[in-house]
């Protein structure tokens, strides 16, 4: 029997999954990060993508080209390898299943992204080994194997993304701080830069959530997910802010404290409107104190950019 196998390459159970693959990696590169300098220095605890319907997959469908600059900061290159469905030939599975198998045997990291984030920590003689993101829930959608070439794990319909990590040379510090405020300005003015059509990045959002909820699908899975994984950001987003906020003993620490309480308030609000027995009048008023707030968070963004 053939099995290769990566050591110490930890899946971690974040609700956002793309961010359990990276502080896996991370740790694995020897990365010095907290989870909240994972989430904020790689932009991703500044996103909030939703559809139209709010559909579950608000997570994952986004434009991923401004997360890979930012993570490259932190010192790791993110490698797109494409995009699978069923109607893809079995000889491009077998190309990208070489790739992933020799990338393996140079303790590469890689990842899939299905209908989750998994690590790719090995192979063996039929399969790949997955890590499954939250190791109490079997869920079929997040399985620990995914056969050559059939790729039965996935289904009927797999609508799979591959990917690699290479250690790189990270920014200096304030480099890595500005590029991901920077970023967390653009998801707003910007949200073109990040979203693909039908979906909503920035204040855009929130109307997006808001129009959703008023046409019924405030009690829906999708509404509960999105609120999960954006809250989750939004408190990573707080935390990153107290960490700029004890390197510094000026003016930048205050805003940055400042930031780290109105990202708290965000964090609560989507806590609480993912509810999906909340009535949507009580769901939309908080959505709408959320936008506000994060409207008056990119103000304050700016000014600490000025001021680092």
């Amino acid at each position: 029997m053939t099995e290769k196998i990566i050591p110490n390459l930890v899946m971690h159970p974040f609700n956002t999954t793309l961010m359990g693959v990276l502080r896996g990696v991370a740790d694995f590169f020897g990365i010095n990060a907290s989870d909240a300098w994972l989430f904020g220095s790689s932009g991703h605890a500044f996103l909030i993508n939703i559809h139209e319907q709010i559909c579950p997959s608000g997570p994952y469908n986004w434009k991923y080209g401004g997360f890979y600059r930012l993570v490259k900061n932190l010192g790791m290159e993110m490698t797109d390898l494409g995009f699978f469905h069923a109607g893809t030939p079995v000889e491009e599975r077998r190309k990208v299943e070489a790739l992933l198998r020799r990338s393996i045997d140079t303790e590469t990291p890689c990842s899939m992204l299905n209908m989750e984030n998994q690590l790719i920590t090995g192979y063996g003689d039929e399969h790949f080994v997955l890590k499954q993101p939250w190791p109490t829930v079997n869920l079929p959608i997040t399985p620990k194997t995914l056969t050559f070439e059939t790729w039965r794990e996935l289904g009927d319909e797999p609508h799979a993304r591959f990917f690699t990590f290479c250690k790189r040379k990270s920014a200096d510090e304030k480099t890595v701080v500005l590029h991901s405020l920077n970023a967390a300005v653009d998801m707003v003015k910007n949200p073109e830069n990040w979203s693909v059509e039908h979906y909503s990045t920035g204040l855009q959002a929130y109307n997006l959530w808001i129009k959703a909820v008023n046409e019924g699908f405030g009690s829906s899975h999708g509404n509960w997910w999105n609120g999960t994984v954006w809250a989750e950001c939004r408190g990573m987003a707080s935390r990153y802010f107290a960490e700029i906020a004890s390197k510094h003993q000026d003016t930048a620490s205050e805003t940055a404290k400042e930031l780290s309480n109105q990202y708290g308030n965000v964090a609560n609000l989507l806590d609480k409107a993912r509810d999906k027995g909340l009535a949507d009048d009580a769901k939309i008023k908080m959505l709408a104190e959320a936008q506000r707030t994060e409207e008056s968070c990119v103000t304050l963004i700016e000014e600490l950019i000025r001021l680092l």
